[in-house]
């Protein structure tokens, strides 16, 4: 599978961050927030986390919660270096309205519910879970998907491994090598990325009309920096993009790159 993963150079690695799009900064933001919210208020990531037995109508906002609150440090900067290519890549495929609504929505509590259902229902267990890596297992399986189509097979020495099931061998490394991982909790979110990839879920996406239309009307493209736009063949997709270089020094007719 191929993403774009940030340079390790100090230089490329700072105008990698500066261009990411706008949902995945927020995304980012809302985790690093939580987390430092969680130093002085210890009782955070309990309230936030995924307790099967804590979860009803009224502590139903667990379900939303849990995938942006983790257990330390160690874990929040692991969890932040998978996810961030990955989301980056999605919204900018997807666009911001798009991208925003699903990890908001059915990508947070779908997997949650699908836990909940296995834990409870048929292991009988409590087990809380927390953390961004079953989004992490969710973007590998969409990109799993995605790259089974061009490329059926991987080949390793004398065996060919179907690429699909790629996201399956670092979710088995990570529950045996990383203490304190939830096995069950990475395969739902890798289930839930398998069904949007094979275009099962995608009736879960707002309708493309619609958010058009939103887009249009609120002039989404050029108002908010980095917003991402639903229309892939609309100028300018990627919106309002900071810039020091006036417009008068960029040479008419040039074949200078403007866009990402």
């Amino acid at each position: 599978m191929a993403f774009a993963a940030p340079n390790l150079n100090p230089a490329r690695l700072r105008s990698y961050v500066l261009r990411l799009p706008l949902c995945t900064r927020i995304i980012l933001f809302i985790i690093v927030a939580l987390y430092l919210a969680s130093i002085p208020w210890t009782d955070l990531r309990q309230k936030c986390a995924l307790i099967p037995d804590q979860v009803s109508l009224a502590t139903g906002y667990r379900l939303n919660t849990f995938s942006f609150t983790h257990l330390g440090l160690f874990h929040l900067l692991i969890n932040l270096l998978a996810i961030t290519p990955l989301l980056e890549r999605f919204e900018s495929e997807h666009g911001t309205l798009v991208s925003f609504s699903l990890f908001s929505g059915p990508f947070a509590t779908l997997p949650g519910v699908m836990y909940l259902l296995i834990e409870r229902g048929i292991f009988r267990g409590n087990t809380p879970v927390q953390g961004a890596s079953v989004w992490v297992f969710l973007l590998l399986a969409v990109e799993a998907v995605k790259t089974h189509r061009v490329n059926p097979y991987l080949s390793i020495g004398p065996y060919k491994v179907p690429t699909w099931t790629t996201p399956l061998f670092p979710i088995l490394i990570t529950s045996f090598l990383i203490p304190n991982t939830s096995l069950i909790g990475h395969l739902c979110g890798a289930a839930i990325g398998y069904l949007w990839g094979l275009n099962y879920i995608k009736f879960l996406a707002p309708p493309e009309k619609i958010l058009r239309w939103l887009e249009s009307k609120l002039n989404l493209l050029g108002k908010l920096p980095h917003y991402v736009s639903v229309d892939k063949s609309t100028f300018g997709r990627y919106g309002v993009l900071p810039s020091t270089t006036p417009l008068q020094n960029i040479p008419m007719g040039s074949t200078q790159r403007l866009g990402p």
